[in-house]
């Protein structure tokens, strides 16, 4: 396996909040619904339970989001998926499943600091006062298809890699020093 190449080499901007690309994670799309082995195939690549509706659960550098009632993304290190896609074929060899690596097909973004929901909130239509730490919103950043979710101090977004460039640039102009919103 040749060395992964993150969309943006970790490009990183500093204004009213920090906005970084985080590199390369690895990412496996799993299409499944209401399999029996399906929590203990989750449970042995991510070390998390499968979360609720519109939930992520984190472990680590590992995580299982919820995309759809029958789509999870689970995130793990990028040289693991390999092993994680043979772990999770043989936990559901008798069963109806899709499990695909999809990790070169998107860029991470971490937006970070006091006021890093601010940043976001020029972009997307989310009600960040009410968006808890744990909860994933599908959503868009601008144009674009996005997944987002509260973490530590900040927020995780993830996007197609193709068009990593232009959300850099949405999140860093969003981000510039002294464009705070007003309360």
């Amino acid at each position: 396996m040749s060395d992964p190449i993150s969309a943006l080499q970790g490009a990183s901007f500093q204004g009213f909040a920090s906005v970084r690309e985080i590199g390369p994670v690895g990412m496996i799309t799993l299409r499944a619904k209401g399999l029996k082995s399906l929590e203990k195939a989750v449970k042995s690549v991510t070390g998390t339970k499968l979360p609720a509706q519109r939930r992520i659960e984190v472990n680590g550098d590992r995580a299982c989001a919820w995309m759809s009632p029958d789509e999870y993304l689970l995130m793990l290190p990028y040289a693991d998926v390999r092993t994680a896609l043979t772990s999770i074929a043989k936990s559901l060899a008798k069963e109806h499943f899709l499990a695909v690596d999809v990790s070169d097909a998107r860029a991470v973004f971490r937006i970070e600091g006091e006021k890093a929901d601010q940043v976001l909130q020029k972009l997307s239509p989310v009600d960040f006062e009410t968006l808890q730490p744990g909860e994933l919103r599908r959503t868009r950043a601008a144009q674009v298809a996005a997944a987002l979710w509260q973490q530590d101090d900040g927020y995780t977004l993830v996007c197609f890699r193709s068009v990593a460039s232009y959300v850099m640039g949405l999140l860093v102009h969003s981000a510039q020093p002294n464009a705070e919103l007003k309360s």
